[in-house]
Formats: C-alpha cells, sequence, structure tokens
C-alpha cells in the first residue's frame, strides 16, 4: 500500500485488559466516524523516504469495536488481537486509517500532513521558506519554516495572517504582520 493513502488517526499506548483489546491516544478528532464507519485500520510505522526499505509496511486489522475509554483514549478490538501480550507487543505502533474512508473536508479544511513540505510565501510573492513541521498547540497550528540561512520562522494558522492555502499548487500565501519574521 503507498503510505500516501494512509491517514494518521492515533497511537497505541498499550494493552487493556487480558483480551488483546488496545488503548490509543486518538490524534483524530472524529471519534464518531471511527466508530460507525471504519472496518479497517493498519498499524504500523509511517515510514520516512530514506527508510522506506527498513521498515515494513502497515499491516491490515479488522476493526471489530471502538469504545471511547476518556477523552482523546480510544479502545480498539481488533480481529487477531486477543491476548495481553500480543497488545502489548503493538505499543507505540501508528494507526492509519485509508484516506478514502476518511470524511470528506470542507473547503477550509486541510489534513495537517497536506502542509509539509509546501512553499510559504507573502502577499507580495517573496518566499520566505519551506514548511518542514506543524506544531500543534492547542488553540491553532504553528507552522514552523525552514528559511535558506536563517533561523527557521513559526507561523501561526490563523485567518489574520494566512492568506490563502493552496496544497494543490503546493504554497501558502501570509500577510506580513510587523514582527512576525
Amino acid at each position: 500500500m503507498n503510505p500516501d493513502e494512509l491517514l494518521l488517526i492515533g497511537y497505541i499506548a498499550g494493552g487493556f485488559g487480558v483480551r488483546g483489546q488496545l488503548k490509543m491516544k486518538a490524534v483524530t478528532d472524529q471519534p464518531d466516524h471511527l466508530k460507525q464507519h471504519i472496518r479497517t485500520v493498519y498499524l504500523g510505522a509511517s515510514t520516512p523516504p530514506e527508510r522506506a526499505s527498513s521498515t515494513a509496511p502497515p499491516r491490515a486489522y479488522r476493526l471489530r469495536q471502538v469504545d471511547e475509554h476518556k477523552p482523546g483514549m480510544l479502545l480498539l478490538t481488533l480481529d487477531g488481537v486477543t491476548t495481553r501480550e500480543t497488545a502489548d507487543s503493538l505499543r507505540r505502533a501508528e494507526v492509519f486509517i485509508h484516506t478514502r474512508d476518511a470524511l470528506p473536508l470542507d473547503e477550509d479544511e486541510y489534513y495537517l500532513h497536506e502542509l509539509y513540505n509546501l512553499r510559504v510565501e507573502t502577499t507580495d510573492g517573496v518566499e520566505i521558506g519551506v514548511v518542514r513541521e506543524v506544531l500543534e498547540t492547542g488553540a491553532h497550528e504553528v507552522l514552523v519554516v525552514a528559511r535558506p540561512d536563517q533561523p527557521d520562522a513559526l507561523i501561526p494558522m490563523i485567518r489574520d495572517i494566512v492568506h490563502h492555502l493552496d496544497p494543490n499548487n503546493g504554497r501558502i500565501v501570509i500577510r506580513l504582520i510587523e514582527g512576525l519574521l
């Protein structure tokens, strides 16, 4: 399976109970969609291109049940994971769904992984750099923009600054405000 077809939804925190249930720290804000519409999840590690040959691709598991343990923590029951030992062996695995199974995005929504490697430029067309990381602060995301021969810039993803988000053309256009860079 092509890694670009997978969407990260969480991380396995460990086993729960003795029958193989898994505790998943969710990074999705749509646990109800997972409960009602997802039948297959993929467990493994995301593979950066430079390590593609050294890491096995994520493995598919049939999702039998999803329960909310507490906010942000879900309990997964998967076919083939029936003991505490098997569940514990999956600790720290990343959990993915196929992108075709994800909820459609609204016009002004995006997936965080789509922001990586986008060019950041000003409304005047001046190139700032390239997004190398996205920080989730709770209030909003912050782009870490690598700039040639300069320290990284931190760009908050707020409407006052982000003028245009265009992942299809590989760019983000920002309004410069005093003190931003």
